[in-house]
């Protein structure tokens, strides 16, 4: 069963913080995500969510925990606390 993790959060600038998003890619990947879809807001293109999908659960646990994450998303200058939601 697929688990989708959204990623909802504002950066300071979508053009700074996507080579960071983008480079954290082989993170995620580690992590067993098969797909990823990238939305931003129509008012407002720095409020961005990013939509993940892994394998399970356990994979999304994974990820989230993984202190590179918060790292990328902190020098990608992701403003404010994320908001993470899940659909198994």
């Amino acid at each position: 069963m697929v688990t989708t993790l959204a990623i909802v959060h504002r950066v300071r600038d979508f053009g700074s913080w996507k080579p960071i998003y983008d480079e954290h890619g082989t993170s995620r990947k580690e992590h067993g995500c098969t797909s990823e879809t990238l939305f931003r807001g129509d008012d407002d293109p720095n409020n961005v969510t990013v939509v993940l999908e892994f394998p399970d659960r356990a994979a999304v646990d994974g990820f989230i925990e993984d202190p590179s994450l918060k790292e990328a998303m902190g020098h990608a200058g992701v403003e404010g606390r994320p908001t993470f939601c899940f659909s198994d």
